[in-house]
């Protein structure tokens, strides 16, 4: 199976494995558990309806902006 380093690479690309709570968006601490460095201003960045979580189209529009590494 894939290790903790693996889990995590695919988990940045999988909006569902960020969404640990299946809640259909991902708060920030959510997004930290897979991006410890994320900051409060890039999330509030990928948040673009300011409702302080992030949804599916959010994320993906936020990859597609900001690929990761």
């Amino acid at each position: 199976g894939l290790g903790i380093s693996g889990a995590m690479a695919q988990a940045a690309s999988d909006f569902t494995a960020v969404d640990t709570d299946a809640s259909g968006d991902v708060s920030l601490i959510e997004a930290q558990v897979v991006w410890p460095d994320l900051t409060e201003e890039a999330f509030a960045a990928a948040d673009t309806n300011g409702d302080g979580r992030v949804d599916q189209a959010e994320y993906e529009a936020y990859l597609a902006a900001n690929p990761p590494a």
